[in-house]
């Protein structure tokens, strides 16, 4: 290339940074709100990387061998969306530009999955963006173990900020993907230097490159804003047998008169004198929201320049053997065969009636599930044994071997949460982990983002009570099962036995629109539906588990889980009184919620309702009234043996009735049937 050609390729490739710029910019200042000091900033980085690096085709956004993009720092929206505008997907126009942050537009304040092509995660809370990243470059590497180079052969790469790294979920994110060896994702920080309140030395003072370089990752440092030295920098780093951090030093607002390089650019407006005098500096005089055609073309260019590379790869999808297994677990689409399986291993347990911790439950379901569902890989974080969460059917995944189903988190809780999401965004694999249920708070912002995504993330959480016993009460989540309750598009499940424990694995493996827990006990209890049915009754979320025989219906007990048995039992006590008593178990909620009137009507019945669980009454209103029954917990648990918790906090038969429960519910029929007398 001659000098004048090398010139003319640098003008045009600055023009292409600054087509982001004002966009970015602009669009800002027209919703009178959002960010656009880290897109004018990261803007020659981002056109390196699209330009030169990113395998992508615009026509066709959702191509399975995709590199994976990844804006971590998600209040830099207007970076993804200026991208993906100027590349040519088809649906983000440049109105969607001009509504930015405006009721009904694709451009939301933050990325939002599922809102545009081309947003491959919901990015906002600052770390998340990253463990995704780590959580899609571990799928890529597991699904290019089964299928090969030929079908899956891509990068995953993602831009954070000072923020990211700041968050604790970062160390959790780097720490694993340096384990791993994860060598295909590429992490690009914009390090700027400036945060909300101002210069980051306010509160950090971190070495970066130091601590990646630490959790075993490849590090560079190149000046952000040099199209060279960042090219040269990405190349190094996918030749690189580890993950890589590119230091990219840049400017915040970059060609901002006044305000570049100051924290007045990150999250206002730049104001309308200021946008003008950037204009002036950096030799921009299009209109706002409008892009010269020579620039323009060149982005279009950059969108298209991968449709070879994606027609090449379908012609090899066209010939490869396992062509219909990898569209089936791309596309989301479970095997044939579950209903069989789920069926013979009801009638299995109901005829043999043993008396499993529900989480020894869950991983008899997990043994019955994994060989017919060979895309659910499941792992831990260092609760292996207690979660039951591995199978014969599923081996470890090392550095050297990722062709096996089972993933050591280790003590990495909200990593893992968030890497789960990763892995199931990336497509192909239904991700499951355990826990204890206690420490789904340390997860609790990635479920939530399970949720709003509508990923299907299967979450086991055992030690569901007080049923955990000596380990006290900060290992008791006695409120935790309802503020999960509590999250939208979340199932929240707690089977009472074996029966209805492969029950709720069946109904959560075939929700494919959101996550999934499973509130599961440490200690045994019996199996109650000893009666064999093909129907899953689980899967309308509460069921009459006992109807009543004495009389007609003056009573139901409603329990879940672990309590179900001592519902069964007062039930026989009251029967025995004469009293009508029937037996709701309500393994969930929210699909209960979701059934007809008539049929909730039919299972909660009239008379006096109870419930019981070992967990706080948050929730349990909407079903027993303000007035129904309780048995269960009202403040925190102690450290003690389980059975001995369950007498001292009165979750056991006796307890109940020198509680003079038995009276209460006496005197509540005689006042209902002595009303209805009146009347």
């Amino acid at each position: 290339m001659t000098s004048d050609a090398a010139a003319r390729k640098h003008s045009i490739d600055l023009q292409m940074a600054h087509a982001i710029r004002f966009l970015a910019a602009d669009a800002v200042q027209a919703a009178k709100s959002g960010h656009p000091g880290m897109p004018m900033g990261m803007a020659d980085v981002a056109t390196v990387l699209f330009t030169k690096f990113l395998k992508f085709d615009a026509a066709q956004p959702s191509w399975p061998d995709r590199d994976r993009f990844i804006l971590s720092a998600g209040h830099g929206s207007m970076l993804i969306y200026s991208l993906l505008h100027l590349t040519g997907y088809e649906d983000m126009t440049m109105d969607e530009l001009r509504n930015f942050r405006q009721m009904g537009a694709k451009t939301a304040g933050h990325p939002e999955y599922g809102h545009a092509e081309g947003i491959e995660t919901t990015t906002g809370p600052l770390g998340q963006g990253i463990a995704n990243a780590v959580g899609m470059a571990l799928a890529e590497r597991m699904m290019n173990a089964r299928f090969g180079d030929d079908l899956v052969d891509h990068h995953t790469y993602a831009i954070v900020g000072d923020g990211c790294l700041m968050e604790g979920i970062s160390h959790e994110a780097i720490s694993m993907a340096g384990h791993l060896g994860l060598s295909k994702l590429i992490v690009l920080f914009d390090d700027n230097g400036i945060s909300i309140d101002g210069g980051t030395d306010m509160a950090v003072s971190d070495d970066q490159l130091a601590r990646f370089k630490a959790s075993n990752w490849d590090v560079q440092a190149v000046d952000g804003h040099d199209h060279a030295a960042v090219a040269a920098a990405i190349e190094a780093a996918k030749a690189s047998d580890k993950p890589s951090m590119i230091a990219c030093k840049t400017t915040i607002g970059f060609g901002a008169p006044t305000k570049a390089g100051t924290a007045s650019t990150h999250g206002a407006p730049l104001g309308d004198e200021e946008i003008a005098g950037a204009r002036e500096a950096l030799g921009w005089s299009a209109a706002p929201f409008e892009v010269p055609d020579d620039v323009l073309s060149a982005w279009r260019a950059a969108g298209s320049r991968g449709a070879s590379v994606r027609t090449a790869w379908e012609g090899r999808l066209a010939s490869v053997t396992d062509a219909d297994t990898f569209t089936r677990t791309t596309a989301g689409i479970l095997p044939s065969g579950i209903s069989e399986a789920v069926i013979a291993h009801k009638k299995r347990v109901s005829d043999e009636q043993p008396k499993w911790a529900t989480r020894v439950a869950s991983g008899e379901s997990l043994n019955v599930l994994t060989p017919i569902v060979t895309e659910l890989v499941s792992g831990s974080a260092d609760l292996t044994g207690s979660n039951n969460t591995k199978t014969p059917d599923t081996n470890s995944v090392t550095p050297s071997d990722f062709s096996q189903r089972y993933i050591h988190y280790g003590v990495r809780e909200h990593g893992m949460a968030a890497a789960m999401n990763g892995i199931a965004l990336h497509g192909g694999l239904i991700p499951t982990s355990g826990t204890f249920l206690v420490f789904a708070d340390y997860m609790r912002g990635s479920i939530r983002l399970s949720a709003l995504m509508g990923q299907r993330v299967l979450y086991v959480l055992t030690h569901d009570s007080i049923g955990l016993g000596e380990d006290g009460p900060t290992h008791q989540p006695v409120e935790t099962i309802s503020t999960l309750r509590a999250t939208p598009n979340f199932l929240m499940f707690r089977p009472c036995d074996g029966v209805e424990a492969v029950e709720c694995w069946q109904v959560a493996l075939e929700n494919a629109s959101g996550p999934s827990g499973f509130a599961l006990s440490r200690q045994g209890v019996p199996t109650l539906r000893t009666s064999h049915t093909d129907e899953n009754l689980s899967a309308k979320g509460g069921y009459v588990l006992a109807e009543a025989e004495a009389s007609a219906r003056q009573v139901t007990i409603m329990a879940t889980g672990s309590e179900v048995h001592l519902a069964v039992e007062a039930r026989a006590t009251l029967e025995a009184e004469g009293i009508g008593a029937a037996v709701v178990s309500m393994p969930c909620w929210e699909l209960f919620d979701e059934q007809d009137a008539d049929y909730r009507r039919d299972v909660l019945g009239t008379g006096v309702w109870i419930a019981v669980e070992a967990a706080v009454r948050h929730g349990w209103d909407k079903y027993i009234g303000p007035e129904g029954g309780f048995v269960g917990m009202h403040g925190f648990g102690a450290s003690a043996p389980a059975n001995e918790l369950y007498k001292h906090f009165g979750i056991t038969l006796d307890t109940q009735y020198s509680r003079a429960d038995i009276k209460h519910v006496k005197k509540s029929i005689s006042r209902i049937y002595s009303k209805e007398t009146r009347t």
